[in-house]
């Protein structure tokens, strides 16, 4: 009996010295071989054990169970943890530490409610006063991060303004006015339920996986390949090892397309996608790593210059992730809708006003480029775009004054002045009004940039050209905000000297502003985002 006490002794040190080295797998098996002695001591009917053993067995375990937890929760093993969690909770139900590793585990979840919940009761403890400090701050980020999940107030202003130094800024999972219906566009996609403004934020969410490395643009192109291809497969092995840790995230990612049968795919309800559907019944679904391979193929996104801008990041820094139900978000050359990246997190916004029951989307590639760079990009991602846009300038793409147009600009056989002169009386003489306008404007935005930005060519186009604004105001009408429409903008009010009392000018660039970066930021704060992108 001296030697099995012992035993228990030396294993019950072992496994808490393996938990405090943060040997994680090593300590969940020594606390395996512990809760099984506990389990085994305590249903041994042929022992006559007395009261006092039989509590002190039962605390052993509650407290064993507990350790085993606190190592799943550090391996991002949430279902296992909060399973020995709940069996603890049966010895105890008031146990600290066990209230507080199941706080911290429904946190992980991002059950903000269920783990307040947790953390509220834990500080009923009068006996843990040395621990207020760290409860507190975990009560304090529930309190916070459920007040962001159910209003979408985000402010990541004192971050932006630290000039994005230290880590970024935690986010809580935010489900705005969306839904997930059929698509015109293909199979399904997410919908406006109410109309919202320009900036407004309809979804935040993280990522199952992500996997960034820095590809220097100096770099050749079949080492730049490799260190991709090399991101890609370190991507598929770390969003594998996700779906094997959980069965809602598995389930959850075998609802995405593998580009086939979009039409007879299932709508799933937004609800599935909430943090409290956590609870809920999912299929233990399998995923074999070709059917993975097919899912990421089509719903894997990248992070773009533009995103990492935000995160003060350079070209260099390249980056993939599954972000499950911004995947359901479908193509469009007249996109409504961008994404930002902060951490881990994918910001989903309007980057103009939307009405209710509009699909969103996002451009997958950059639509301030003509319309055979953008038909071929589509093919290159396996569809055909069939946007009003795409509709519109594959008829006038077929002109042949316009094939002129751009057979030139490949030869630099005009001057740009005259590009933009000749385009414009083109689109005057075909009757292209409203919109139409903005697309092509924006398809060859590059050349109305070179002219509007060269002092030589506006004096001597600039009598026979639109203004500035009014190319701008239609381009912003037709594709919403950009960068490069706010920094033609900004640059302008600064040659004007307006940046301090051109209020309406101002206003418009504010505009674009939410446009562009979301209702993510105080008023201050973005003022001064513009202000550096007009220098």
């Amino acid at each position: 009996m001296k030697e099995e006490e012992e035993r228990i002794q030396n294993l019950r040190s072992k496994a808490t010295e393996l938990l405090l080295r943060k040997e994680f797998h090593d300590s969940i098996e020594a606390y395996s071989e512990l809760i099984s002695f506990y389990h085994n001591q305590i249903s041994n009917t042929h022992q006559n054990l007395d009261p006092n053993t039989l509590t002190k067995l039962k605390k052993s375990l509650c407290l064993a169970l507990c350790n085993r937890a606190e190592a799943h929760l550090n391996l991002q093993e949430f279902p296992q943890a909060l399973k020995d969690c709940n069996e603890a909770a049966r010895i105890e139900n008031t146990h600290f530490k066990t209230l507080l590793c199941k706080g911290k585990i429904l946190l992980s979840l991002n059950q903000y409610g269920l783990a307040l919940d947790c953390f509220k009761e834990a500080s009923l403890d009068p006996h843990e006063l040395e621990n207020s400090d760290t409860l507190n701050g975990y009560l304090e980020k529930c309190i916070k991060f459920e007040s962001l999940s159910r209003t979408g107030a985000f402010d990541i202003s004192d971050w932006v303004l630290n000039k994005f130094q230290g880590k970024p800024p935690e986010l809580a999972e935010y489900i705005g006015p969306i839904e997930i219906k059929k698509s015109d566009i293909s199979g399904r996609g997410l919908f406006a339920t109410k109309n919202v403004d320009c900036g407004t934020l309809l979804l935040v969410t993280k990522a199952v996986a992500i996997e960034r490395a820095i590809v220097p643009q100096s770099i050749f192109q079949g080492s730049k390949e490799q260190e991709q291809l090399d991101m890609w497969k370190s991507f598929i092995d770390k969003v594998m090892e996700s779906a094997k840790k959980c069965v809602r995230t598995r389930d959850l990612i075998c609802k995405l397309s593998i580009g086939e049968n979009e039409d007879h795919l299932e709508v799933p309800d937004i609800d599935l996608f909430r943090p409290e559907a956590q609870e809920r019944g999912f299929l233990d679904k399998k995923i074999d790593k070709e059917k993975l391979l097919n899912i990421l193929d089509v719903n894997s996104l990248v992070e773009e210059l533009i995103s990492t801008k935000i995160q003060g990041k350079n070209s260099d820094v390249h980056g993939i992730g599954l972000w499950i139900l911004a995947s359901f978000i479908n193509h469009s050359c007249d996109p409504n809708v961008r994404r930002s990246h902060v951490g881990d997190h994918v910001i989903i916004h309007a980057s103009r006003d939307i009405k209710a029951c509009e699909e969103l989307t996002f451009a997958y590639f950059d639509v301030f480029s003509p319309f055979r760079d953008r038909e071929e990009k589509a093919k290159n991602w396996g569809f055909v775009c069939k946007c009003k846009r795409c509709n519109l300038e594959k008829g006038i793409c077929s002109n042949q004054e316009m094939m002129e147009i751009e057979m030139f600009l490949g030869k630099g056989g005009l001057e740009m002045g005259g590009v933009v002169y000749r385009l414009e009386e083109s689109m005057r003489r075909w009757m292209v009004k409203g919109k139409g306008k903005g697309y092509l404007r924006a398809s060859f935005w590059q050349v109305y940039l070179e002219v509007y930005e060269s002092e030589r060519l506006l004096r001597k186009w600039g009598s026979k050209i639109p203004l500035m604004e009014c190319v701008v105001d239609s381009v912003v009408d037709a594709e919403g905000s950009d960068e490069r429409i706010v920094k033609v903008l900004m640059r302008g009010l600064k040659r004007k000297g307006h940046y301090g009392n051109g209020i309406l000018e101002m206003e418009k660039a504010m505009k674009l502003g939410r446009g562009l970066y979301g209702k993510i930021m105080k008023k201050q704060t973005l003022k001064t985002i513009l202000f550096q992108l007009g220098n």
